[in-house]
Parts: structure tokens; C-alpha cells; sequence
């Protein structure tokens, strides 16, 4: 119930936004958050390809059968620093958010194999609105929370210049809606809050292949598919009253109702295909393409479609690389990797604007640029990612995002760390 009177409230144009900090998109308010792509800085920064790509110094979180690449110990470290500004009507509001993008760790097995593990963030709950058109009735609408992914990721070459990967991951978090209205002259305000307890699992599988064409070119194509999966959405739905304190803090009271939640969210099988071409150490140029079908909800967790419904989705990046020479000792610029790329992506939700049967997709774009930075070490990177985006729209009462990411991670190589000491 929660959920339907958020949605109707989100898309009138009554509604004051505002932004605070560790907050998400306001578009949050749908499902179970917004959904964090699994990319690291440096794909980020290229606008989200790596399906097709290979690297030995590199993590890769699109595609697994990437693992089978590496030759290094290598340790990624991301997060991520959003500027945020919200329009809505004739009125806008800005604020920021950080987050903590993964933590992970990979290894080569052998020349032929490669595994990684990792924690990272699946979505986000972030989001405060406030309905004040009538100074006398002002009601609150906030969420928090979120759900992460921890996964293992292995890849191997099974044949010259073809790999294949699996990775398995458990999905897990909680978030928490709540609505509170208090009026003027009313001892007691009233709140409804619905808390959701998610867990999962999800497998992917990928595959890439490497030609070797003339002039040290090569040409890479890849593939992942990520297999349908069913995650169980637990929890309560509870009314009650509340009253303030001296300071302002809510004190619970009296509760009204309380309903159990108890529920699936299926996410359908998503495919990324792309292929790449260059020079390694030298360049690259890449493209991604990615669907997948409307996700879904049944039991306590299904929408009536009349607020809010989900669609297909779709995305389409491209992007690249350059050194300009990887061995220079005269110029520290010169070993610089430079990155580019831009994404065009339909995030797969169509919201209703009020009026019936008038739906508007939410679309969403981002332009990347970014450096890697080397380290002293063998093949270690600092690495800075810039991106521009739009998401969302003004027209039909939406809300419009404009933001401005500041991405930085570490990327820590290693040829000695699994390596047994000879010499104390």
C-alpha cells in the first residue's frame, strides 16, 4: 500500500525535493531502489564497455570468462562522489551522495585461468519528498536502505584465443519507505513504514574471443548473459501514531495495523554483447549492447500498473583507451591511459504521470572521460573517472536529474603476493 501512495505522490507537481547527502535518485522510490551497474572506475570511465575486453592488470566486472586474462594479483578499490541537482517544474533542488562502488580481489590461476571475489552495491533507497501545498497538512516521504552483492568469478581459456567464464553471487539488504503527515493543530502526526528484508542468488555466464590481425591489432568479441533470477522480498507494513519530543525526535505510539509482506521480484535474463578492436598497451575502441525484459513482482509485492510499471530496458555504450607510450622514462604524461565514452541507456520504467494510462520512460545518459594514473609498482593505477548525465524528464510532471560524478579507485598489482617466500 505504501508504495502505491508513494508513487501517486511522486509525480505531482506539489512535491519539494530535497537532496541531502548519502541519498540516491529520487527514482529510487520504485522497486527495491536504484540500480547500481556492476562496472569498475576504469570501464565507468569508457562509458561501461568491457564485455569484449581483455586485460591482464584489470578487473572486469561485465564479463567473467575477463578472469581467465589476468597475470597479476590485483586489488580494486572504487567510490564514487555524485553532485546532484533535481528539477521538477520551475523549482530545483541540488545536494550530493557517496558511495563505496566494490571491493574486490582477483588472481590468475595457472596461464590459462583466472578468479576473482568481491562485495558490491546491487541498489540503492535514497530519497526525501516533501508535500507542502498546504501549510496546514504537510506530509514527509523518505527511504533508505539498499541491497549489495557479494560474488565469485572464474574464468579459463578452453581453446587459442577463446575463454569462458561463470560467476555466482548472493544478493541481500534491507530498505525501509515511510510516510509521515502531521497537521496543524493535531497532537499526533500519523506514519506508515514499510520495511523489506531481500535475498537471493544470481549466475552469470560469459564467453569472449580474441583474433589476432595484421599490424598487432587485435579484434575482441564478447558476451554475458545474466540468467533470470528470483529474489525474496520479506517484511511489514505498519500504521501507527506518533508524537515529538523537545528535540524533534519521533516517539512511537499507538499502532493502527500492521500486514505482513511476503513476495518475489523476478529479474529476467539480461544479454551484453559487444565487440572491441586495438592495440594492446597502446589503444582501444569498444561498443556494448545490452537488453532485458521487464522485470516483475508477485504475492504482497505486486503494483496495481496504475501509479508505475516496468518495461523493457536497454543500453547502448561505447568508449576507449589511449597511451600514448607505456615505457616512457622522459614524460610521466606519457604513460598517462586517457579514457572516454558515453552511454545511452532506457532503464526499463515507465512511470504514470496522473492522467490515465500516460506513461513516460525513463531514460538515462552519461558522458565519460577519465586517467590512469601509474603507480610505482609493477602495474598499479590510480584511477579518476569524470561523468556528465541527464536521467529522467520535466515533461508530463517527472522529475529531471542532472548530475555530475566523480569517480576514484585503486588498482594494486602484484605478481608476489600468492608467491611463497624463499628467504625470511
Amino acid at each position: 500500500m505504501i508504495k502505491r501512495i508513494l508513487l501517486g505522490v511522486f509525480v505531482l507537481s506539489s512535491v519539494t525535493l530535497l537532496a541531502q547527502r548519502n541519498s540516491a535518485s529520487p527514482y529510487s522510490v520504485f522497486g527495491i531502489g536504484e540500480n547500481f551497474e556492476a562496472v569498475t572506475v576504469e570501464q565507468a570511465s569508457m562509458g561501461g564497455i568491457g564485455v569484449a575486453m581483455k586485460d591482464s592488470k584489470y578487473l572486469n566486472f561485465v564479463n567473467p570468462a575477463a578472469n581467465a586474462d589476468l597475470r597479476y594479483a590485483t586489488y580494486g578499490l572504487g567510490g564514487s562522489l555524485t553532485f546532484l541537482t533535481l528539477k521538477e517544474g520551475n523549482s530545483s533542488q541540488s545536494g550530493n551522495s557517496t558511495n563505496l562502488r566494490y571491493i574486490a580481489l582477483g588472481f590468475p590461476i595457472g596461464k590459462k585461468a583466472g578468479f576473482s571475489v568481491g562485495l558490491q552495491p546491487f541498489s540503492s533507497v535514497g530519497y526525501s519528498l516533501v508535500n507542502n501545498s498546504n501549510a496546514q497538512d504537510v506530509t514527509v516521504f523518505r527511504g533508505s536502505g539498499g541491497t549489495n552483492k557479494i560474488y565469485a568469478s572464474f574464468g579459463m581459456y578452453v581453446y587459442e584465443g577463446l575463454s569462458l567464464g561463470a560467476e555466482a553471487a548472493f544478493i541481500f539488504g534491507n530498505t525501509e519507505n515511510t510516510i509521515l503527515n502531521v497537521r496543524e493543530g493535531v497532537a499526533r502526526g500519523s506514519k506508515n513504514s514499510e520495511e523489506l528484508n531481500i535475498r537471493g542468488g544470481q549466475f552469470k555466464l560469459g564467453a569472449q574471443y580474441k583474433t589476432q590481425l595484421k599490424n598487432d591489432l587485435q579484434l575482441q568479441t564478447g558476451l554475458a548473459m545474466t540468467l533470470q533470477s528470483d529474489l525474496t522480498g520479506t517484511g511489514t507494513d505498519k500504521f501507527y501514531s506518533v508524537v515529538f519530543n523537545s528535540n524533534g525526535s519521533e516517539i512511537e505510539k499507538d499502532i493502527n495495523s500492521t500486514t505482513n509482506i511476503n513476495g518475489n521480484i523476478t529479474i529476467p535474463l539480461k544479454t551484453v554483447f559487444g565487440v572491441g578492436i586495438g592495440k594492446l598497451d597502446k589503444w582501444y575502441v569498444g561498443v556494448n549492447q545490452q537488453f532485458q525484459k521487464a522485470l516483475s513482482t508477485n504475492n504482497s509485492l505486486i503494483t496495481d500498473g496504475t501509479s508505475f510499471r516496468y518495461d523493457d530496458s536497454r543500453k547502448f555504450s561505447f568508449g576507449g583507451y589511449y597511451i600514448p607510450k607505456k615505457n616512457s622514462i622522459s614524460s610521466y604524461w606519457d604513460r598517462i591511459t586517457y579514457r572516454a565514452g558515453a552511454r545511452f541507456e532506457n532503464v526499463g520504467l515507465l512511470v504514470n504521470t496522473g492522467s490515465s494510462n500516460n506513461f513516460t520512460a525513463v531514460k538515462d545518459f552519461g558522458i565519460n572521460v577519465g586517467l590512469g594514473l601509474p603507480l610505482p609498482g609493477q602495474a598499479s593505477n590510480l584511477n579518476i573517472g569524470f561523468e556528465y548525465g541527464q536521467r529522467g524528464t520535466t515533461n508530463n510532471n517527472l522529475i529531471q536529474e542532472n548530475y555530475f560524478n566523480v569517480r576514484l579507485s585503486l588498482s594494486l598489482n602484484s605478481r608476489n603476493w600468492f608467491v611463497k617466500r624463499q628467504i625470511d
